[in-house]
Parts: C-alpha cells; sequence; structure tokens
C-alpha cells in the first residue's frame, strides 16, 4: 500500500493575523511588536481567561513559538481550541494542524476541511496528503487530487512537487476527476466536506507498496505569524430602546465586569450594557428590552446568573 509524504507537516507553521477586539490586547500586540514579549502575554492573559478569542489566540501564539513564555504545544493546543470554538478562523487552521502533529488526526479532519473549505493552502495539502494516504480519514484519490491542486494553484511549491508524486500513483480517470473538482472548488460549487458521502468517488488499489519519501516544505512557507493591532470590523444588530433590563452579575474589579460582557453580548442581539456601581461592586446589566419576555429569553441565552429587572 502506498503511503505518501507521511510526516510533510512536521515542522509547517501557518501565516496568520490577528485583530485584538480589546484595549488590553491591543496593549500586548504593541508590547509584541517592540519585542516585549513577557509584558504582552502579561496583558493577554486576563482578557483570554475572560473569553475574548483574540487574547487566546494570541497567548497560544506565545506558547507555540516560546515568546515570554517556555514552549509548550499542549498549552497552545488548549488555547488555540477555545479561540477556535469561538470561531475565530485563524485559531481553527492552528488547531487543525496542532492536532494533526499530535497525531490526533481523526480530531483534527473537521478543522482542516473548514480551513480548506475557505481556501487555506496549507490546510488544503494536508489535507490532501491525509486523503491520499487514508490517514485519519477514508482514502480518496480524486479529492486529494483536487486539494492537492488547489494548494499548488495557491502558490505553495510543495504542493506541484507532490502532485508530480501523486501522478505516479493514480489513475487516469483519478486524476481527471480530481482536477474537475479542483475546478469546482475554485467556484464554491462543491463544500470539500468529510469523506464519505455519496459524491466520493470510490478508491482504486495503488500500484506500488512503495514508500514516498516526505517532501521539504520551502523555508519561505515557514513565515512567523503577524499581530495586527486593527480592530476588527462587525456588524451590529440594531440597538434596543425597551426599558426592560437583565442583570448579568455583580463583580468587585470592573473589569471582570467588562470581560463577562465581551463573552455574552453576541447573544444578545443589540442589548447595550450598563455598569452599575454601589455597594463596593459593579453590576453588569444588559439593557433595552421591550417586555418581561423578551428579557427572560435573553436570560436563557446566556451562560451566567441572570435576573429581569423591570422599569
Amino acid at each position: 500500500m502506498t503511503k505518501l509524504l507521511p510526516s510533510l507537516v512536521s515542522a509547517l507553521v501557518l501565516s496568520i493575523t490577528a485583530a485584538p477586539a480589546a484595549a488590553d490586547v491591543k496593549t500586548g500586540v504593541d508590547a509584541w511588536g517592540r519585542g516585549e514579549y513577557s509584558r504582552a502575554v502579561q496583558e493577554w492573559r486576563t482578557p483570554a481567561v475572560q473569553g475574548d478569542p483574540d487574547a487566546q489566540f494570541n497567548l497560544a501564539q506565545a506558547y507555540k513559538l516560546g515568546r515570554g513564555v517556555p514552549v509548550d504545544p499542549a498549552q497552545a493546543e488548549s488555547w488555540f481550541r477555545k479561540a477556535a470554538d469561538q470561531g475565530h478562523q485563524q485559531a481553527q487552521d492552528n488547531y487543525g494542524l496542532a492536532l494533526f502533529q499530535g497525531g490526533h488526526k481523526e480530531q483534527a479532519a473537521p478543522w482542516l476541511f473548514k480551513s480548506a473549505d475557505r481556501g487555506e493552502a496549507r490546510a488544503q495539502l494536508v489535507l490532501g496528503t491525509m486523503l491520499f494516504n487514508g490517514d485519519g480519514v477514508p482514502r480518496d484519490y480524486p479529492r486529494a487530487y483536487a486539494l492537492m491542486t488547489r494548494a499548488s494553484q495557491a502558490g505553495l511549491q510543495s504542493a506541484g512537487t507532490t502532485l508530480a508524486q501523486m501522478d505516479q500513483y493514480i489513475s487516469a480517470e483519478d486524476r481527471e476527476r480530481g482536477l474537475t473538482l479542483a475546478q469546482e472548488y475554485a467556484v464554491g460549487s462543491v463544500t470539500p466536506d468529510l469523506p464519505g458521502a455519496a459524491t466520493t468517488t470510490p478508491v482504486k488499489a495503488v500500484k506500488s507498496a512503495s514508500v514516498v519519501k516526505p517532501v521539504a516544505i520551502p523555508a519561505s512557507v515557514l513565515r512567523e505569524p503577524v499581530l495586527r493591532a486593527e480592530p476588527k470590523t462587525v456588524a451590529r444588530p440594531r440597538a434596543k430602546t425597551g426599558a426592560w433590563r437583565v442583570q448579568l452579575g455583580a463583580f468587585r474589579d470592573r473589569g471582570n465586569a467588562e470581560g463577562l460582557w465581551r463573552q455574552v453580548r453576541g447573544k444578545l442581539g443589540g442589548a447595550e450594557p450598563a455598569y452599575v456601581a454601589g455597594g463596593g461592586v459593579t453590576r453588569l446589566q444588559a439593557t433595552g428590552f421591550m417586555n418581561k419576555a423578551e428579557a427572560q429569553r435573553a436570560c436563557k441565552a446566556v451562560a451566567a446568573s441572570c435576573v429581569v429587572v423591570a422599569p
């Protein structure tokens, strides 16, 4: 049985950007840019713990690169996962790769498919290799050839070299099907979902049992991640104008209240925060609900100790 590129991504580092969403995150990015890595980590840790996905992503990068903290792949993977679970696309790219490098290939596959579907060339290269080898996913030569073709078209020289190796083992029929799929992927008419659906081409036997030597990733691919300081542009829901409120918690430190708001604001559909100080604590409230029923629905939508506050 042919085994293609079994260790292809052992040294792969994705080129990624992060857009911080909070003041402390930006302060950390500025410190990182000056080479003050320990200061950057210090700035990111609190918002990361409070659930800010950009801070979580940046902290993962620090552990991955060993800047400001010792190199710790387990910590990096953990923080990438937290951000990935919140939809942070660069974190998803890194988390899928980290799982693959850690030998958790079946777990890596869904994340790599997400990245490949967005056109991330390195994910396409890795996933194409997995599909060719049947490594963590069922073997599928046409789909493997299609994804490797897309990675090559994106400019990854190693993907072009790998395509030449694939040509030695797959049939002309599978190659043609792969090229057709690559064109369909390019225009978005086919989603490269997990194999096994009725559209997957049956697998044919390989020609040889020899092992193809791994292809080295060019140094140009191994670029350090860039942390961007500009805030993300997010389309906000129309602000609510009702008089009902919900109280999400009370905190001695207002910063903790602000951290909770960053975690739950997306679930409250245009509600605005109110920080009500008194008695040595800051009460975090969400404002603008039209009636009690709407406020109650908001409480159910957030994972917090939530009570309805009447006008």
